[in-house]
């Protein structure tokens, strides 16, 4: 697959985000182990153009979705946060988060997220929303947006619920507690926890399984279970990103961010 959408970075540097195959499975990489793979806007941008190149790829059966290094996603890059009241780009009245929230929620072939490491924030929002989740037994995956002082709004307060329930989405939302593997799939919120060194092997084996199954068959199944999600979404996005958005403008979320990098206990107005 010719890559055509390479962010314009420094020459020795990798993009941070990698399209390869292997026979008919496309795999996207999000590549900042540096950083955790966490997203900066470059990288959301590039992400969602590499998964709609290989969802668009007439060889493509399946799509796994992973990170390099040691972790699956950080979520959004909290060290650049320090100051930023915007994230929807000046002038944009739909911000990046929702597009790349539609995007996935709209691939036509299906997606199985390999999380090998920590999901947390908008990583665990992109591995939920994708199809099928397999969870390293050693990652934890959760959504950590209250403890910077925002909002879950990308996409967190719609998938949550839908995969556990409203009681137990407000506890984990509400608190930002990190949740292991065997729990995550106890509860359904990931479709398997899998010992660390089987998971390619098992991510793989049911890439390979989807693949040689009749595809327009399993597209349109996915497009159909998926219908749940787009209208979900469409109720709840929209409006808790606005939330995410004034939560930005706040002070408490500024001296959670400086907390953050200084590594110290937050003092919290409620302002």
């Amino acid at each position: 697959m010719t890559d055509t959408h390479e962010p314009a970075r420094a020459a020795e540097q990798e993009p941070t985000v990698l399209l390869t195959t292997e026979g008919t499975t496309s795999v996207v990489t999000l590549n900042r182990p540096e950083r955790l793979n966490a997203i900066d806007p470059p990288t959301h941008a590039l992400l969602k153009q590499r998964l709609i190149d290989a969802d668009l790829d007439p060889d493509t059966r399946v799509i796994v979705l992973t990170g390099a290094g040691r972790a699956f996603c950080a979520g959004g890059d909290v060290k650049g946060m320090e100051g930023e009241t915007d994230f929807g780009g000046g002038d944009r009245v739909l911000s990046m988060g929702r597009d790349l929230i539609d995007a996935i929620i709209r691939l036509e072939k299906p997606v199985i997220s390999m999380v090998n490491g920590v999901a947390v924030g908008l990583g665990a929002t992109i591995a939920l929303m994708t199809d099928i989740v397999y969870l390293s037994d050693d990652a934890r995956i959760g959504d950590r947006h209250v403890n910077v002082g925002l909002v879950a709004g990308d996409g967190g307060a719609a998938i949550w619920p839908l995969l556990v329930g409203p009681s137990r989405a407000k506890e984990f939302l509400m608190t930002g507690r990190l949740i292991g593997a065997e729990e995550a799939a106890s509860i359904g919120l990931v479709s398997r926890a899998v010992p660390a060194e089987e998971l390619r092997e098992q991510v793989f084996a049911l890439a390979d399984e989807l693949a040689a199954l009749p595809p327009y068959a399993v597209r349109a199944t996915k497009a159909s279970i998926n219908k749940t999600l787009q209208l979900t979404a469409a109720q709840v996005l929209d409006l808790s990103l606005a939330y995410e958005h004034l939560s930005m403008k706040t002070d408490d979320h500024q001296e959670a961010v400086r907390a953050f990098t200084e590594k110290r206990q937050g003092h919290y107005t409620g302002r």
